[in-house]
């Protein structure tokens, strides 16, 4: 009963999600940020290690004889769910030959395959840190063993759920088979699903912040859906404009893959935004155009919302509060509350007879005497030799906090 009103409440956040302001949002995320230039990098990342990484996720089946007999049900599943019909077979056919070339190495060479592979999950965590806004990534000894733990037991889990799935099916064929469509109806729910939780596990686990599972799960089903859709678009269109095979005929495979690993990344990339923007989407409050010099412009605003709080019976107030007051998303602000409490300007007071309650953020300096040559020279002017004479000329070093504000 506990879980069907979960669920029932997941819905219901899903349904109050305004999709139109999110796919704008998607769509400014994806030009601020860079998004394409980051998908971009990811795929030279994932091409170079593509042959690694699945080399060290399928030792474990090379290790542990028992699971043998679940490697290939999972390459095939891992292949058909991830890759257009058009190009998995040979992709799958290289990947084998390649991955049975590295079982061969030595020590040194194995290293070097798994330096690889966790090149690219570090550059993984990086960009989604990035998204949400994390300067501090998670130690790296815990970073690896969550990795370690995904590249090794991941596999085996997947092949342990396909196979089941594929004994129950093959069990109830009288009564699957009875249904028009049924059998393979059930086998991509499935992949849906299984996507769908790894994306969601992915947004939940890796960016170093607090992420709710309901939101990484909408993010993770968005993944999900655009993979599938990008997978009929791509196949459709390789089956009807045949070009790449006309023009590099026996090495189509090679760049129609690196267009689908593009292609799958910008898409993991929108989901992983969409994910971190969620609570700001939810929040329903309109989102101001940010001008030039918006860095500047939003602390000394916060600034200011801070010296009205301290005559308030709170004394402060929250990231939330602070947000809905200046109409801008939390993703932006709380990086520039935190250049502003590394100035010593404002800190963070947590209530001890109330552990569940959200921290706020106070002044603590005077603003008559404090100088706002760091705040200019943070966000406008640094403060070098070239500029110096900007700074002599408009007086900057002189201004006070209060004369701005």
């Amino acid at each position: 009963m506990q879980y069907l009103e979960r669920l029932r409440g997941w819905l219901n956040e899903v349904a109050q999600v305004p999709w139109l302001h999110a796919l704008r949002t998607l769509r400014e995320r994806f030009r601020e940020d860079r998004l394409g230039l980051t998908a971009s990098s990811l795929t030279f990342t994932t091409t170079i290690a593509l042959v690694p990484f699945i080399t060290v996720a399928l030792a474990v089946f090379t290790a542990f004889p028992m699971f043998a007999k679940f490697q290939d049900v999972l390459q095939k599943w891992l292949i058909e769910s991830l890759v257009p019909d058009n190009i998995a077979r040979q992709v799958l056919g290289y990947l084998n030959q390649f991955a049975g070339k590295a079982s061969k190495l030595g020590v040194m060479g194995l290293t070097v395959l798994l330096g690889t592979a966790l090149a690219l999950v570090f550059t993984i965590d990086r960009t989604l840190n990035s998204i949400w806004r994390v300067r501090t990534s998670r130690p790296f000894a815990q970073r690896v063993m969550i990795y370690w733990a995904a590249i090794t037991l991941g596999p085996v889990l997947l092949a342990v759920s396909l196979s089941m799935t594929s004994y129950a099916v093959s069990f109830s064929k009288g009564v699957v088979g009875a249904m028009p469509g049924g059998v393979s109806l059930l086998l991509e729910l499935l992949q849906f699903g299984l996507m769908g939780a790894g994306m969601a596990a992915l947004f939940r686990y890796v960016p170093n912040t607090h992420v709710r599972w309901g939101h990484a799960w909408i993010g993770g089903l968005f993944v999900s859906g655009g993979i599938e859709l990008a997978k009929k678009g791509l196949a459709l269109y390789v089956s009807s404009v045949p070009t790449y095979s006309v023009v590099y005929g026996a090495f189509a495979t090679l760049p129609i893959l690196l267009i689908w690993i593009y292609v799958a990344w910008v898409i993991v990339l929108l989901g992983a935004a969409l994910t971190a923007y969620l609570p700001s989407l939810l929040a329903g409050g309109t989102l101001r155009r940010l001008p030039h010099g918006w860095r500047f412009q939003i602390s000394l605003e916060a600034l200011q919302q801070l010296e009205s709080a301290r005559t308030a019976d709170t004394k402060g107030l929250t990231l939330d509060q602070l947000c809905h007051a200046l109409h801008v998303d939390p993703l932006r602000l709380e990086p520039l509350l935190q250049i502003l409490t590394s100035f010593d300007w404002i800190g963070q007071l947590r209530e001890v007879l109330q552990p569940g309650s959200e921290a706020r953020y106070v002044l603590l300096v005077d603003p008559d005497v404090t100088l706002l040559e760091p705040l200019l020279s943070a966000w406008l002017v640094e403060r070098t030799e070239q500029t110096e004479r900007i700074w002599q000329i408009g007086r900057w070093p002189a201004i006070t906090l209060r004369e701005v504000l």
